[in-house]
């Protein structure tokens, strides 16, 4: 009888979260913030609770995080990923400085402790890969000229997560600061080690998997991904940053093939990823911590709009592309579930799970809303009189 219902419940949840996705792609909208949604509406506290399913989903919520991160390794090369750093470092710091700052300081000013503080830093400082690269595509914008400023952002974050989220989790199991420097130097030495072995034998990796057999490489990329986000966790470095450094080191046609097969099971579970976070928030929780939630999205957006343009002007993109540039840097998403995932998990701070997810949904649909603002006649004036100002003035 409960095997009969989990497929009820399982096959109910995936019909409805595709109908979402059909939805929210028909009006321009990422499907993250509907998934959201339908996560509250079954979860705790909503219309339809599910039961029999709970635990199946937990366990998918997992394998969308891994999923998820090894995908994004994938889009690069161990080389493209050194060179990006040494290149955008300034652009990253600036970012890093504007984004998690404000929201470590939102948490202190709430009266939440250090702990709290430091995983809302890291919510509102990692803008949302996946989203962002959808509506760059959508927009057809991947050729312009701001474009590598804003992946050149977005490469510093994913490898600052690399070191970040193994401080955090050791900070919320509450081992300590020696506990915590261990993690940290395990992560350092961790993600070093995988860099140097794919930048020397990256190739040689690549060639034990063949693309002539798309089976084997299918099970091989997902046994490896999986397996190494086991034991990356069993470290405390974060199932999430093992599977990304896998992504890292798989590299040429074999990585090619490996991104076609895996993104419709990185869709599914990253689809029940989300719906599972939402499962976790009473959605009785949010109303008290909107209004937060969007004064916080408001500010955190306006920092990003402030280091895409200030880092686009570092390389000398004129101000159309910077302002293209911020204003496509605005959408928070996967990494921020992450992060609070991890706070819920430890118990840290109750208000936390709401709080991000209102804060999720709030820039998720309004950043790439707003990321079309540059192509609308009315903003290209504006932005054309403030250039012939400005000129006028040199």
């Amino acid at each position: 009888m409960h095997v009969t219902t989990l497929l009820i419940e399982v096959g109910a949840l995936l019909f409805a979260l595709g109908m979402l996705g059909r939805l929210g792609r028909s009006v321009g909208l990422s499907p993250i913030p509907l998934y959201l949604l339908a996560g509250l509406a079954f979860g705790r506290g909503g219309l339809l609770p599910l039961s029999a399913s709970e635990e199946f989903i937990r366990v998918g919520a997992e394998i969308g995080v891994v999923l998820l991160l090894v995908m994004l390794g994938l889009e690069y090369s161990a080389d493209e990923l050194v060179g990006n750093l040494r290149a955008a470092a300034p652009a990253g710091l600036l970012d890093a400085a504007l984004n998690a700052l404000p929201g470590a300081g939102f948490a202190l000013l709430l009266g939440w402790d250090w702990r709290a503080a430091l995983v809302l830093a890291g919510i509102t400082w990692v803008s949302s890969s996946g989203v962002i690269a959808k509506v760059l595509g959508d927009l057809g914008r991947l050729g312009n000229r701001e474009t590598p400023v804003i992946l050149s952002v977005l490469v510093i974050e994913d490898l600052a997560m690399a070191f970040y989220l193994p401080a955090v989790t050791a900070v919320l199991a509450g081992i300590g600061l020696a506990g915590g420097l261990k993690a940290l130097g395990v992560a350092v030495v961790t993600v070093i080690a995988v860099l140097v072995v794919a930048i020397r034998y990256g190739s040689t990796i690549s060639r034990l998997m063949s693309v002539r057999d798309p089976e084997a490489l299918l099970l091989s990329v997902l046994g490896l991904t999986l397996l190494v986000g086991g034991v990356a966790a069993e470290l405390k470095v974060s199932a999430a940053v093992g599977a990304f450094l896998v992504g890292i080191a798989i590299s040429g046609p074999v990585a090619h093939h490996a991104t076609e097969m895996l993104s419709p099971l990185r869709d599914l579970f990253a689809a029940v990823f989300f719906v599972f976070f939402g499962l976790s928030t009473d959605p009785r929780d949010i109303p008290p911590v909107l209004l937060p939630a969007l004064g916080l999205a408001v500010l955190t957006m306006l920092t990003k709009v402030v280091t895409g343009y200030l880092a686009g002007r570092r390389v000398g993109i004129a101000l159309p592309g910077r302002l293209r540039a911020g204003l496509a840097l605005m959408p928070r998403g996967e990494f921020s579930i992450v992060i609070a995932g991890l706070a819920v998990a430890s118990g840290v701070q109750p208000r936390l799970a709401p709080l991000a997810t209102a804060y999720v949904l709030i820039t998720v649909v309004s950043g790439p809303l707003l990321a079309r603002l540059p192509d609308y006649v009315w903003f290209k004036t504006l932005v054309r009189r403030r250039m012939a100002a400005q000129r006028a003035l040199q």
